[in-house]
């Protein structure tokens, strides 16, 4: 869905609010004091402003705190504070997991083990803020970034983190810093209407992504203008249905390995809420026993490289010919890595 429903106010995401926090509190440190507001960049452009909630300051530390406003979104973060402690390191940007913000102790995440839950766009959003002020006030810019959520173990438990292996609490988490809430009929029907559209264009070829990396890459594979792009998200079941009864010629798939394996799994709502990787599944699949141990798709894609990639992509559209094919739509299915590198293809 391109445009949040005129009903639902978005949000922004922790890592945004981290960011936030991240500016006031180095704002204190560098001797500009506690800002009542702070202003940042997002990364797409836009510049949200955040009041700040919480300041406490010591010998060569500042520390600030930002409200997360989920807006509409059923987040389970949503009212939690944010906070960012901020001191000199000895060397280059150093973060760290205060209370209630995860470690990572297992493989196949973006983070790898042994580190502060705290991916990789809410690192650079954090770090750009760090370059900026510290090029300003003349700082040399080693400093040590502690985020902590009060209270985030226990809305940890309500959370898929405990299962991946995220010991202690919440992820800092954020690709665009804003969260868009959507209810599935809002959703489901914002996609029809794309079909719709599409076809009174006269489009040939059109693609549904499970979001905006897969969105690009599948896009820049095809050249595929703007409108033949489908906000799939995680409904993959309500894009392929409606073009059962309303086909366009050539529809591809893309999205990331994680997803894309659940599709190949025969699941066409690839929320993690509501379908999760069945590892014992792909054990069988790739005749590897100790896949079963492992904890995500990433960490097989991790462990077999393009092998794995290849069969999700052939599994995903043995499923999507075998329950939608016949129809007037030829399929092909496009598997992407967390980078927007495209890993397997099926066709």
């Amino acid at each position: 869905m391109t445009e949040t429903s005129p009903s639902l106010r978005r949000g922004w995401t922790t890592g945004a609010c981290a960011t936030a926090a991240t500016r006031a509190a180095l704002m204190a440190l560098w001797g500009e004091g506690f800002p009542e507001r702070v202003r940042i960049t997002l990364p797409k452009g836009e510049r949200p402003e955040f009041a700040i909630s919480h300041r406490a300051e010591g010998p060569g530390w500042a520390e600030a705190g930002v409200i997360k406003d989920a807006g509409d979104d059923p987040d389970v973060t949503h009212g939690a504070e944010i906070r960012a402690r901020v001191c000199a390191s000895g060397g280059g940007i150093v973060f760290r997991a205060g209370v209630g913000v995860g470690t990572v102790t297992k493989p196949g995440l973006p983070i790898p083990p042994g580190e502060p839950a705290i991916n990789p766009v809410p690192r650079e959003m954090m770090a750009g803020q760090v370059a900026e002020m510290a090029k300003r006030l003349g700082q040399a810019g080693d400093v040590e970034i502690t985020v902590s959520i009060p209270g985030g173990a226990e809305i940890a438990q309500k959370t898929w983190n405990p299962r991946l292996g995220i010991k202690g609490g919440l992820s800092v988490l954020g690709t665009t810093g804003v969260v868009r809430p959507f209810s599935c009929a809002a959703w489901i029907a914002s996609i029809q209407r794309g079909v719709d559209v599409a076809r009174a264009e006269g489009l040939c070829h059109v693609a549904g992504c499970t979001g905006a990396t897969s969105e690009r890459a599948v896009r820049g594979l095809y050249d595929l203008p703007e409108g033949a792009m489908l906000d799939m998200g995680d409904f993959a079941g309500g894009l392929l249905k409606y073009l059962m009864k309303h086909p366009v010629p050539r529809v591809t798939i893309g999205g990331g390995i994680g997803k894309i394996a659940k599709l190949a799994q025969g699941e066409m709502d690839l929320h993690s809420k509501r379908s999760q990787v069945d590892l014992a599944h792909w054990a069988a699949e790739m005749a590897d026993p100790d896949l079963v141990h492992c904890n995500t798709a990433l960490e097989i894609y991790d462990r077999l490289g393009a092998d794995f990639a290849a069969r999700v992509a052939q599994k995903a559209l043995e499923q999507v010919e075998t329950r939608f094919g016949g129809r007037g739509c030829a399929f092909d299915i496009v598997v992407i890595d967390r980078k927007g590198t495209i890993i397997g293809q099926a066709s």
